[in-house]
């Protein structure tokens, strides 16, 4: 594909990610926890104990007490990049609640959190929803305006609630008379957890002394394996989600290799650091060694946080940030793949 025959990629000159701040269940479901409460299944099927921690990586995720609406969690986050920001809230041109989870259809979950944190009435205020890569899709929307000179700033936020899904499915397996192989598209929902994660974005003159530079990225999409991951409310207060996990692994790598190219292209190979979406081991280890990228060069927080949605890639940035993993002046590339499917790549100077 020629340059002429794709579209350009995005390049940004004045954004930058003024803060960034995480905010954790405190409630802890280890994979031996869940798979107690699947004894049944596993007695009645001869499987073995210790295998989803092996399949996945991920010894533990957290959940959110039942009560607590995603925008409680966003509005967590929310509270915690103002305390970290030098930015006010006054200043916020712009609200963005990015999650797949939502308090309820209409109105906006962006109602709710905003009101919550204390927004002004001033910031323009939406939902953007986009599976797991919400947060990044919700980056480049504000990056955009604020390089059109219409805000100088905006907080995205997100909060995903895994627990309504993680119940469905445990009640599922346990009550339903299902075969190994009609367990399978069941599985993946078992990595999925809880958190929340928001970012204040800014125009670079905004900040004082060295920015922490948003410097573009490429978007690709595979629509045509919409149905190998879908999810959709069960009952009033429940999730339910079927995966083809072998099928989404190999299409999500591919599509993957694709935008890699394009994003090389418009933003060079050389990154310091790299933050992909979080959802175990094997979909990492055969990304990386697919792009030809060194796994030393991955910071991860799948074995203790699962795969959080949106929240994943953004979240694992914060806590990279927050360990000294990344540091100023590396060159970060944040990769995102999410159902759909979509992919977008973002370059990032910290």
């Amino acid at each position: 594909m020629s340059r002429q025959e794709r579209q350009a990629g995005m390049k940004f000159e004045n954004v930058c990610i003024e803060s960034i701040a995480v905010a954790l269940p405190s409630e802890i479901w280890t994979s031996a926890q869940l798979e107690e409460r699947l004894r049944p299944l596993y007695e009645r099927l001869k499987l073995p104990e210790g295998r989803l921690e092996l399949m996945t990586g991920i010894r533990e995720r957290r959940m959110w007490p039942a009560a607590m609406s995603p925008s409680d969690a966003s509005a967590e986050a929310g509270r915690a990049v103002l305390a970290k920001s030098g930015l006010r809230a006054a200043q916020v041109g712009m609200f963005i609640h990015a999650a797949v989870s939502r308090d309820m259809l209409e109105p906006a979950t962006a109602s709710f959190a905003h009101r919550k944190i204390g927004l002004p009435a001033s910031a323009q205020i939406f939902d953007v929803s986009n599976a797991c890569l919400g947060f990044l899709n919700s980056l480049t929307i504000a990056a955009a305006m604020i390089e059109a000179g219409q805000i100088g700033c905006a907080m995205i936020v997100a909060g995903e609630s895994g627990r309504p899904l993680v119940e469905q499915t445990l009640r599922t397996l346990v009550g339903q008379p299902l075969s190994r192989n009609e367990i399978k598209p069941y599985f993946a929902n078992l990595t999925i957890g809880s958190g929340a994660v928001a970012a204040m974005v800014c125009h670079r003159s905004l900040v004082p002394g060295r920015p922490h530079r948003l410097l573009g990225g490429v978007a690709r999409s595979a629509t045509r394996h919409s149905e190998l991951c879908q999810g959709d409310t069960y009952g009033a207060e429940s999730l339910a989600m079927q995966t083809d996990s072998e099928a989404l692994l190999i299409a999500g790598v591919t599509l993957a290799q694709e935008t890699w190219k394009e994003f090389t292209a418009e933003q060079g190979g050389a990154f310091d650091r790299f933050i992909c979406h979080q959802v175990g081991s094997v979909h990492r280890r055969k990304l990386y060694e697919t792009l030809g990228l060194d796994l030393a060069k991955d910071f991860s927080t799948f074995e203790t946080l699962g795969n959080t949605g949106s929240v994943a890639l953004p979240a694992t940035l914060a806590l990279a940030i927050e360990s000294g993993a990344v540091r100023d002046g590396n060159r970060v590339g944040l990769l995102g793949i999410g159902s759909g499917l979509n992919c977008l790549m973002l370059a990032l100077e910290w």
